[in-house]
C-alpha cells in the first residue's frame, strides 16, 4: 500500500554518486547527479525515472540551469552546469568549472588525482509515495535547485530529506526531554532536523560524544544549542 502527500516542498539533499568523468584541462566535466530506481539508498529512498522533467523544462523556459555549488554550500559557486537532462539512467549532467575561482581550482586539482569524485543533488520535494509496508520512499516529482561537486561520494553517506529528518528530530527531542541519553547517530540525525549541514552535525557529534575536534568548534556548537533550547 501506498501513501501520497505533499511534503511542502522540503530542502532535500541526495545520495552522492561516484560517477564524475570527462574531466577536461578547461574545467569541463560530466557526471550523474542522481540514478532511477534500483535499490533504497541507506534512508530507504529511491528517485523515480522523469522525477526532474517538469523542473527541467522549467528552467529551460526561464533560461536558467541548477546552481553548481561546493558541498552544498551556496557561499561557494565554482563554475555552472552547461546541460542537465534525463536519460534511462538518472540525471546526466555536463559542467565547467570557473578556473578563475580558487576553490574551483582546488575542486579541479582534487577531481584530476581522483581525490573526490562525487556529485550530490539539491532539491525540494514536490510529490512522494511510501510504501508502508517496506518503508521505501520513492521520490517522484522533484524541483532541481542545485548539484554540487562533494568529497565523499558513496550512498552511505547520503542526507534524508527533511520531512523525514524533521520527523526524527520530533522523535529524538522527546527522548531528550524524557532524559534519554542520545546515541552518536541519534545526535547527528536530530541536529540535521534542526537545520545543521552534515559536516557541521558530524563534527558535533563528534565533540560532544566523544570529546574529539577543536574546542572553538565545540564552543560554537555549544552556544547555538543554548540558543536553540533558550
Amino acid at each position: 500500500m501506498f501513501l501520497r502527500k505533499d511534503s511542502g516542498l522540503q530542502l532535500a539533499m541526495a545520495a552522492p554518486l561516484l560517477d564524475i568523468k570527462a574531466l577536461k584541462d578547461s574545467g569541463e566535466f560530466e557526471g550523474y547527479g542522481s540514478t532511477f530506481g534500483g535499490e533504497p539508498d541507506s534512508y530507504g529512498d529511491v528517485i523515480a525515472a522523469g522525477a526532474y522533467t517538469e523542473s527541467l523544462r522549467e528552467h529551460k523556459s526561464n533560461g536558467t540551469m541548477p546552481k553548481m555549488f561546493w558541498q552544498h554550500d551556496s557561499s561557494e559557486p565554482i563554475g555552472k552546469w552547461i546541460d542537465a537532462k534525463e536519460d534511462d539512467k538518472g540525471l546526466f549532467l555536463r559542467g565547467k568549472l570557473n578556473m578563475g575561482v580558487q576553490r574551483a581550482r582546488e575542486a579541479y586539482e582534487l577531481l584530476k588525482e581522483g581525490d573526490i569524485d562525487g556529485l550530490s543533488i539539491g532539491y525540494r520535494i514536490k510529490e512522494y509515495s511510501v510504501d508502508t509496508d517496506t518503508g521505501v520512499w520513492t521520490l517522484e516529482r522533484l524541483d532541481l535547485k542545485e548539484v554540487s561537486v562533494v568529497s565523499i561520494g558513496a550512498n552511505s553517506s547520503a542526507t534524508i530529506s527533511s520531512v523525514k529528518a524533521i520527523k526524527a528530530a520530533t522523535e529524538l527531542t522527546d527522548k531528550l526531554k524524557a532524559g534519554d541519553r542520545l546515541t552518536e547517530r541519534e545526535f547527528e540525525v536530530w541536529l540535521k532536523g534542526l537545520g545543521f549541514s552534515n559536516s557541521q552535525a558530524e563534527r558535533a557529534a563528534r565533540v560532544h560524544l566523544k570529546g574529539q575536534g577543536d574546542p572553538a568548534e565545540a564552543d560554537k556548537t555549544l552556544a547555538f544549542l543554548r540558543a536553540l533550547r533558550g
